[in-house]
């Protein structure tokens, strides 16, 4: 499986969005700092995520989110979860 996946930051409420195919190992990546943007706004949380059979269809929908230019828009995924 593969996830599309948004994390809010703790430190500046910034959204970092991104893909992957084990989603516990990369937000931990995250937060370890072991990416050069999401290391300066650290922590981060996982605010919301979807799943996908191929890793295709999770970055087409990583980059439709990232085109989303407004916050709000973004903040409507976040009403979808249950």
């Amino acid at each position: 499986m593969y996830y599309t996946y948004v994390l809010i930051s703790l430190k500046n409420s910034s959204y970092y969005i991104g893909c992957t195919n084990n989603l516990k190992r990369r937000v931990s990546e995250h937060n370890a700092g072991l990416s050069k943007y999401t290391r300066i706004y650290s922590p981060w949380l996982l605010k919301y995520s979807e799943e996908y059979n191929t890793l295709k269809e999770a970055r087409k929908r990583e980059k439709e989110i990232k085109s989303w230019k407004k916050r709000a828009k973004i903040e409507r995924l976040f009403a979808l979860i249950v």
